[in-house]
């Protein structure tokens, strides 16, 4: 009888630390996607940006679309910043990540002077640079989903 629950314990050990195991590689896939698209979000601003910049000092309609986005890229960078729960896995990267946003955040804060959109600001921002560099972790990230 002692060795059936004993036997019992052990495989109930296993399962437990499998779980754990399986838990630690989804909780890293679910951040290595959660992280991969908001760099895609990141860059996908950058791309279209400089074409908005120039357009919007002669379009006010567009000046305002590139306003609302720049606070939406705001209210996403504080989001990813403010993120928990980061696999041990992937503490280093997203470390960078945070120190990446919290300059891009700086950044859009400077052009969104007093609640409006300062174009020359926008023009003369290391915003793009910035942007860059966080995309170039791309690579670190996906690295950890496989």
């Amino acid at each position: 009888m002692k060795k059936v629950i004993l036997i019992g314990l052990l495989t109930v050990s296993m399962l437990l630390s499998g779980c754990s195991v399986l838990g630690e590689v989804n909780n890293s896939i679910d951040y290595v996607n959660e992280a991969t698209e908001h760099i895609n979000t990141l860059s996908d601003f950058a791309e279209e940006a400089p074409q908005m910049i120039q357009e919007a000092a002669a379009d006010p309609a567009l000046k305002q679309e590139l306003e609302d986005r720049l606070t939406t890229l705001k209210q996403e960078v504080e989001e990813f910043i403010a993120l928990q729960d980061i696999p041990k896995l992937a503490e280093d990267v997203h470390q960078e990540l945070v120190t990446q946003n919290e300059a891009l955040l700086a950044e859009i804060n400077k052009v969104l002077e007093s609640g409006s959109l300062a174009l020359d600001q926008l023009e003369k921002s290391e915003l793009f640079t910035t942007i860059n560099e966080a995309t170039s972790l791309l690579n670190r990230i996906e690295a950890l989903g496989q």
